[in-house]
């Protein structure tokens, strides 16, 4: 999944992003409010982690913006600013959560699940597709009861499939997703991923999960769905 992060001081981004990464997201990260807002118009975020204290515009104004421009990605502030009046203010700016500095790494990668859940329609921690399941919350993956041991990259692939499973998924909408704005690979890099994903996931099996529809993309099907085109 695709996070945005704006958070000025340095080394706290710097921190941040790299356990964002850590975790299987593609993380955009910016230093102001006015590149904040360039980041969310041209680009769909799935969760965007938002500083409060920013120069040139602060993050409320940012969010009013954002909102005022029909961009509706959660929003997670932060904020060493822990008054009520600045909760409320911008929980009714339209802020998903807030959390105020300092705070446990654990408990923001928490939260940060809790808006990408949401984000993707899903309710529970564990996302399920036939016999494959997903906890995002111990980061792990079995089908059939099996463990699959992937890379974060095929993680976040599969997270995101799986979040939109029995929809198909065009080849520009995964790359938006799961690589971030700064990627310069080749061009086949989702055909790449997703035969990684496949020989890991649905190699040796009769039934196969992840399917290809022609000149359209790919789909990640319930067993008892209707599929596409092999």
């Amino acid at each position: 999944m695709r996070i945005l992060l704006a958070e000025d001081e340095r080394t706290l981004h710097r921190i941040l992003k790299k356990r964002l990464t850590e975790e299987g997201w593609s993380v955009d990260g910016c230093f102001d409010g006015e590149e904040t807002l360039d980041y969310l118009r041209a680009a769909p975020y799935d969760a965007v982690i938002l500083d409060v204290m920013m120069p040139k515009r602060d993050g409320f104004s940012v969010l009013a913006e954002a909102r005022r421009e029909g961009i509706d990605a959660p929003v997670l502030f932060l904020t060493a600013r822990d008054g009520i009046e600045d909760r409320v203010r911008g929980l009714d700016l339209g802020a998903s959560d807030y959390l105020v500095k300092p705070f446990a790494m654990a408990e923001l990668l928490a939260r940060v699940r809790a808006l990408l859940r949401r984000s993707g329609g899903a309710s529970g921690s564990v996302l399920t597709a036939g016999d494959v399941r997903l906890d995002l919350a111990a980061h792990t993956v079995t089908r059939g009861g099996e463990p699959v041991a992937l890379s974060a990259r095929e993680y976040a692939l599969l997270e995101y499939l799986m979040h939109n499973k029995n929809h198909v998924l065009s080849r520009e909408q995964i790359e938006d997703h799961i690589w971030n704005a700064d990627y310069e690979g080749g061009t086949n890099v989702v055909d790449v991923y997703i035969s990684y994903l496949r020989k890991k996931l649905d190699g040796g099996r009769a039934e196969k999960l992840i399917l290809t529809m022609r000149g359209r993309g790919y789909l990640l099907r319930d067993p008892g769905k209707d599929g596409g085109e092999e």
